[in-house]
């Protein structure tokens, strides 16, 4: 059963490294491609680009359920040809209607491909094995962006709208890889998740178990501040302080976007083994105060006139102390999702999660864009200093809601004398063989 997980996690691990290989084809380019490839403005490539979040946002109210019902697999395989559909439909399309569409099925598509591999994760490993399975799949993921956007920078010419459906072609093809790797996944009966919910709880209704359970919301929370104060940022907010403000060149804003991805390379598995059997609340803690010396960072970096090469470097250091923070995040947030959830609502939770998280995508970047595009550089950067704070606070306020087993799960493994009738994760191990070797993992949201 060991062998069976292990080779279990391994394809869905390569399937979700080559989609995002894949995605890393398109993302950098996909504004200049509507706005100026297929000559449809500005104004269409924004509504492009909001068009892929609002889709996510429609959908994701329904894939919990279909994933609690159906099991993720079919979700995650009907998700994987949503957004081939979608890909190719955005590199063929020449005419408005047909790219928002061909938006909404990619939009849809990859909001369903997350939580329904967050879930075949989970119901794939333990509490013990699940923080490296998640640190290992968002080290793939971010590896993938990078070599695919630095392959399809060799590839794409702006004069050459062909060139630009080859890429939108490879990105649909790597979803398709990815569909029939996880179609020959042969996943467990049920999901290996610890109970925290009584079982009557579930009695009262899916959503009504979810919204009274008070750690899963003031997880949310934590979340969307999160996702908010850095991930709703990256392409906007941060973007347009760097180049107004700061006065960087957009090259230069290339590199600072290389120095985040080339931290989290480089960090994520030496910061796995800091913190993996460390409480999970005081890591996210840890978060948020890198965060505040990455936006302080970035603050200084407006203030130094006439010292362009000190507000250059500080401008970096801020997108690579991002990378930093985003490593210690990755076996500390979804893990923790996974292990707040009811054995039969692992699916709902995760899409819960995964719907935070899009709403702080959707609102993060209009406020960034807004703010800074009218002036107030400061107050941006004073409201994203006050966030991150809220971050540590917040982190340690759910650090006292969690049991000790919660917020650090090497305590449940290594329990002595756990009593009868608990199942502590060595013994599902030893009852199930099901432990998942150290490095194998994939995709979620965080």
């Amino acid at each position: 059963m060991t062998t069976a997980m292990g080779a279990a996690l391994r394809r869905i691990q390569l399937g979700n490294a080559l989609s995002a290989f894949g995605n890393g084809f398109t993302v950098p380019y996909l504004y200049v491609y509507v706005a100026k490839v297929r000559d449809l403005g500005a104004g269409t490539a924004g509504l492009v680009l909001m068009t892929l979040a609002f889709a996510a946002l429609l959908v994701l109210p329904f894939t919990g359920w279909a994933i609690d019902r159906r099991g993720p697999l079919p979700v995650a395989v009907v998700g994987a040809v949503t957004s081939a559909v979608g890909s190719l439909g955005l590199g063929l399309s020449t005419t408005e209607p047909l790219v928002i569409l061909s938006a909404v099925a990619l939009g849809a598509g990859i909001a369903v491909i997350q939580p329904a591999l967050a879930t075949m994760i989970v119901w794939c490993s333990t509490a013990v094995t699940r923080s490296r399975a998640f640190a290992t799949q968002f080290f793939l993921n971010n590896l993938g962006l990078g070599i695919g956007g630095l392959i399809g920078g060799l590839l794409v010419d702006e004069t050459a709208a062909g060139s630009f459906v080859r890429l939108f072609a490879i990105e649909a093809v790597m979803f398709l890889v990815l569909g029939a790797a996880i179609a020959t996944v042969r996943l467990p009966r049920t999901a290996r998740v610890e109970d925290p919910v009584p079982g009557e709880a579930r009695g009262k209704g899916a959503l009504r178990s979810l919204f009274t359970d008070r750690r899963m919301m003031w997880l949310c929370l934590l979340g969307f501040v999160l996702f908010f104060a850095c991930y709703g940022q990256f392409e906007s907010g941060l973007a347009a302080y760097a180049t107004e403000v700061t006065h960087i060149a957009p090259a230069t804003l290339g590199i600072a976007l290389a120095a985040n991805t080339a931290a989290i390379v480089a960090a994520q598995f030496v910061v796995l083994k800091l913190v993996e059997r460390r409480r999970r609340s005081r890591v996210m803690a840890v978060v948020g105060l890198i965060w505040t010396v990455a936006w302080l960072a970035a603050g200084l970096s407006g203030l130094v006139h006439g010292a362009h090469a000190v507000a250059t470097t500080l401008l970096i250091s801020t997108y690579a102390l991002f990378g930093i923070g985003e490593s210690l995040l990755s076996p500390t947030v979804a893990p923790l999702v996974a292990d707040l959830a009811p054995t039969s609502l692992v699916g709902l939770y995760n899409s819960v999660f995964a719907l935070v998280k899009q709403l702080a995508l959707a609102i993060g970047p209009g406020m960034g864009a807004l703010m800074v595009g009218h002036g107030l550089a400061a107050p941006y950067i004073g409201t994203l200093v006050l966030c991150t704070v809220g971050i540590s606070l917040l982190a340690l306020r759910l650090g006292r809601m969690l049991s000790p087993a919660q917020d650090n799960p090497h305590i449940r493994a290594f329990t002595p004398d756990a009593p009868t009738g608990t199942v502590t994760d060595t013994g599902a191990e030893t009852a199930a063989g099901a432990g998942a070797p150290r490095r194998e993992s994939v995709t979620a949201v965080a």
